[in-house]
């Protein structure tokens, strides 16, 4: 499915700070910890009868959640793929409808926030 913009594909990895108990220097030493990983929104065009995002959004139950894995490709003007993004256990957190409105003229966008434990870039391979 083609979407018209994605955004929040990031990691960061937490920073630990620690001393030994027997260094002369007198401050921590960083080293890295837990990796976090932000939620991903993705949006795209309303069409008829797709009702894709909700589907899977009522999936949801409590503590039952159907995780999935994620690929998002970014591809040229061929329609190959140049770069490749894999979110592992996805699942979505949120959508948003579009908002309607009688006089307006834009293109009726769909919204969905989707929470994930891993990022990997694969680059189309």
């Amino acid at each position: 499915m083609a979407f018209r913009e994605v955004s929040g594909m990031d990691v960061e990895t937490q920073v630990i700070e620690y001393r030994h108990g027997n260094s002369p220097v007198f401050s921590t030493i960083k080293m890295p910890g837990i990796k976090k990983y932000g939620n991903v929104t993705m949006k795209r065009g309303i069409f008829v009868n797709d009702n894709m995002f909700w589907n899977w959004y009522q999936e949801i139950k409590m503590n039952t959640i159907k995780r999935r894995t994620v690929l998002i490709k970014l591809l040229d003007e061929t329609g190959a793929v140049t770069m490749q993004w894999q979110l592992n256990n996805a699942w979505p957190t949120k959508i948003t409808g579009t908002d309607l409105k009688a006089d307006g003229n834009e293109v009726a966008i769909d919204t969905i926030e989707i929470a994930h434990e891993q990022l990997i870039i694969t680059n189309g391979n």
